[in-house]
């Protein structure tokens, strides 16, 4: 029997590699396309490095629908995990390139090739609230909903696991003061183990009963921010005080590290946290998956910062 080839874009990123591999343990060829427009054999080399030697690498312009139908030729299905979480200014059009852009070429590939299958990463709470994100989110979702392709939707929670921007972020943040302002302290998320999150993708390929349908991947806790932030300095064996700000003071936190370096916080990740991002659905356990106790990782977790 011939293996399935599956083509996974955004494969070297964080949940990317963790896909990769659970697919070549489960016998599938995987070919994983990078957003690389030159001839950088730096860059290129890098990242083949974060990639088990059994999977294909090819670079180019995923947002351009020739390359991807190029690569298309053999496919069995896709896999999109192309993703931002910060856009250059505040406008929208980096996430709408992103998000939308790329799916749209993608389905359009995808069609003009005949491959079916297309698994789409989404978030919690896609399509709601006011931030360009989750906007450009949703819009992405309703291309796919409407694309006639034989889809799922994947929307996690926040993602946790080695090397992760949830707690490894705090956890950087927390080697330099005492005491850590934040904004939006209250707002819930429910934390989902990136394991979880690539065993989830693998089952829906499997199974046929997922297509068409969309999946919550969320932990079985649910944190607020201000625990998350304690819970990665008691890890550490810190004391520090989080120092709940309030929205006005929040949101002036959000405006001023739009312009630094890195943008710990931008003006859209505070729209984004007006919205807690949880889940009364139990759909890991949908797939078969009994979801992992984020906390009961966290050694590992802080191990990989």
């Amino acid at each position: 029997m011939a293996r399935r080839h599956v083509v996974v874009l955004g494969g070297t990123g964080f949940v990317g590699r963790h896909l990769v591999a659970r697919l070549l343990q489960g016998g599938d060829r995987v070919t994983v396309l990078g957003r690389g427009r030159g001839a950088d054999e730096r860059a290129y080399n890098a990242k083949r490095a974060l990639l088990p030697r059994e999977a294909s690498l090819i670079e180019g312009d995923v947002s351009d629908t020739d390359f991807l139908a190029a690569v298309l030729d053999d496919a069995d299905a896709v896999v999109n995990l192309v993703g931002i979480l910060n856009e250059k200014g505040d406008r929208g059009e980096g996430f709408e390139a992103v998000f939308v852009g790329i799916t749209d070429a993608l389905i359009a590939a995808m069609k003009r090739m005949q491959v079916r299958r297309l698994l789409q990463m989404s978030a919690l709470n896609a399509g709601r609230g006011d931030s360009h994100y989750l906007q450009s989110r949703g819009r992405a979702e309703q291309h796919v909903r409407c694309s006639g392709l034989d889809w799922t939707l994947l929307r996690p929670s926040v993602i946790a696991g080695p090397g992760d921007g949830l707690f490894c972020r705090f956890d950087r943040l927390l080697q330099l003061s005492p005491a850590l302002p934040i904004g939006r302290a209250d707002a819930k998320f429910q934390p989902v183990w990136v394991g979880d999150v690539a065993e989830a993708y693998a089952r829906a390929l499997d199974q046929p009963a997922s297509i068409h349908e969309s999946y919550d991947l969320v932990g079985p806790d649910v944190m607020t921010l201000a625990q998350i932030v304690r819970l990665t300095a008691r890890a550490r064996g810190r004391h520090r005080v989080v120092l709940s700000l309030p929205n006005a003071l929040g949101k002036l936190q959000a405006d001023v590290g739009e312009f630094l370096p890195g943008k710990p916080i931008s003006r859209d990740n505070w729209r984004t946290l007006q919205l807690d991002s949880v889940s009364f659905n139990d759909d890991l356990r949908k797939l078969g998956i009994a979801p992992t106790s984020v906390e009961s990782k966290l050694d590992e977790i802080l191990a990989g910062c």
